[in-house]
């Protein structure tokens, strides 16, 4: 294997089409595409600093490794990407791209990160800030997640999520087959319009949550106090522990919880309008 190290690059692809090589310590100055259509890489201790610096690279592993904000959309096109105890200041990352894994990363600008990616597992991994991570990326595997973005897994499929904190707005919106587990979501209208939605001892906090959802089931989850017109429109099997305030116009199904503030059932609910709704003895 080439071994490049503690060295300053800078300018247009500079390392272009490089294959089986270790990069230790080098620094990617002001630029773009510094290190694109290459395969075969052990990244380590590199700073970031110009544009796109990753693109196009098949089978890459990256350790210690900083991207600033300057190294915006920096790793793109890019499979087979394993990466660890990385921090990223940069905007955009991870797009079109196959079988990555991240672990103990911080992503402190998640703006548009994890666009149409698919075969993605993270662990230990924090967002901070920005807008629409996940967008359209499926077979997601989720553990140990805390992230404040907005508009967190739109239009996924197939996502797993584990012991997870995720405070945002309109998240999971129209996903399909999702599963969360011991999880904190806390955000206005959790899951609206997705299908095959499964909940396991998680915290639930928001308005409007649960709607418009085709296949619906809740195991053991607890809802905050302010949580109302929860499961308008949706088919739904809930098991909630503990008080929820308010439920509206479900489809059909069935819900059991401790107790129930308020049960709104009006001219709008639609057919089958079956959803039987009672209270633990």
């Amino acid at each position: 294997m080439i071994v490049i190290k503690d060295k300053v690059f800078g300018g247009e692809r500079p390392l272009f089409e490089t294959h089986g090589a270790m990069l230790e310590n080098i620094v990617i100055e002001d630029g773009e595409s510094a290190v694109k259509h290459c395969s075969d890489l052990e990244v380590t201790g590199c700073k970031f600093y110009g544009k796109y610096p990753l693109w196009h690279v098949d089978r890459c592993k990256v350790k210690d490794c900083y991207f600033a904000p300057e190294s915006r959309s920096a790793i793109w096109y890019t499979n087979g990407l394993r990466m660890r105890d990385c921090v990223i200041d940069g905007p955009k990352f991870f797009r079109e791209m196959h079988d990555v894994s991240l672990e103990n990363v911080q992503i402190n600008d998640a703006d548009e990160v994890f666009w149409g990616v698919s075969g993605l597992r993270i662990k230990d991994v924090t967002l901070r800030g920005g807008t629409y991570p996940f967008m359209h990326s499926s077979d997601i595997e989720v553990e140990n997640l805390d992230s404040d973005s907005k508009y967190v897994f739109q239009y996924c499929r197939n996502v797993v999520v584990r012991s997870s904190r995720i405070i945002t707005k309109d998240s999971f919106w129209e996903c399909e087959n999702v599963t969360v587990y011991d999880s904190e979501l806390d955000g206005e209208y959790l899951a609206w319009h997705s299908k095959n939605v499964r909940l396991v001892n998680c915290r639930l906090a928001g308005e409007q949550l649960l709607c418009y959802v085709d296949n619906l089931v809740l195991e053991n989850c607890t809802f905050d106090a302010a949580c109302d017109r929860v499961f308008e429109y949706s088919t739904v099997r809930a098991d909630i522990k503990g008080h929820i305030e308010n439920i509206k116009n479900p489809t059909s199904g069935h819900i059991t919880a401790d107790s129930i503030g308020s049960v709104t059932i009006d001219g709008n609910i639609r057919q089958p309008a079956d959803c039987i709704i009672e209270v633990r003895k």
